[in-house]
């Protein structure tokens, strides 16, 4: 698949009247090549409640979600290759490799390991891929604290991340920064529209839910291009949604329950 001419960066996104532009220009961030040269900052402090070496923890980590029923290799080293303790506040960070869900501010969440692991090993299985077998140019919405973006970025050859909150979008690039990590690029702005400069996507992976899944996401998915994302069911929960686009129309695929934060609209 040939690759769509990259948007020109820093990014910019019209917030309409009243709205601010992000003071910064995003991070760009390159994929390390996988486990045995972990994505980490090498520079920054570690806590005492963090073994010096963490990869016996991302080893177990990896371990356990292999046994759960991750298979995909490519997947299983993007876990194993990032320190998921560098992006917890120092108060968790014993809890950095266990599969919980653990908060990052502003009522925001870093997700579990186990469904971060599921979520883009789905969109493994249907995006487009290149000759190299690295998924093409991946969106992600719902930046958080940046983990996710990172990880995405081993297996995808380019992935955009957009945040709606001001201070989670600085705390990511600021968690992105020592990583130097060209191929992940960072953008305020309101997820529930996509980012049209970066289109058309291999796949689109979202970490909030809600009602439906909004048109512009579909309208930036490529042609046998994936999205995958929690969405809002007639019970009131949230399971995660498998959407597949061609040519012919739109597939989708309802899986299992999950629980994200809601998706909501505008940049705070």
């Amino acid at each position: 698949m040939a690759t769509p001419a990259r948007p020109g960066f820093p990014a910019r996104i019209d917030l309409g009247q009243g709205g601010k532009p992000p003071a910064k220009a995003p991070v760009r961030v390159p994929a390390a090549p996988g486990m045995p040269s972990p994505v980490t900052n090498a520079s920054a402090p570690q806590a005492a409640s963090m073994p010096r070496d963490p990869l016996p923890a991302r080893a177990r980590m990896v371990q356990l979600l292999a046994a759960e029923g991750i298979s995909d290799a490519q997947v299983l080293r993007a876990m194993g290759a990032v320190d998921r303790h560098r992006f917890v506040d120092g108060a968790l960070l014993a809890q950095a490799y266990e599969d919980t869900a653990l908060p990052i501010g502003l009522g925001q969440t870093i997700s579990k390991p186990s469904v971060v692991a599921r979520m883009v090993e789905l969109l493994m299985q249907g995006g487009l891929r290149g000759p190299d077998g690295k998924l093409g140019r991946v969106l992600d919405i719902g930046t958080g604290c940046g983990y996710q973006s990172v990880v995405l970025g081993q297996p995808a050859s380019e992935v955009y991340s957009i945040e709606r909150l001001r201070d989670l979008h600085e705390k990511a690039r600021a968690n992105l920064r020592p990583l130097r990590i060209a191929n992940v690029h960072l953008i305020l702005g309101d997820g529930m529209a996509g980012f049209a400069k970066g289109a058309p996507y291999a796949g689109i992976i979202a970490a909030a839910g809600g009602e439906a899944v909004p048109d512009a996401w579909i309208e930036q998915l490529a042609y046998g291009g994936r999205l995958v994302a929690p969405i809002a069911t007639a019970a009131g929960q949230q399971a995660l949604v498998v959407i597949d686009r061609s040519r012919q129309g739109i597939q989708q695929t309802i899986l299992e329950t999950v629980n994200f934060v809601p998706l909501k609209s505008g940049v705070a």
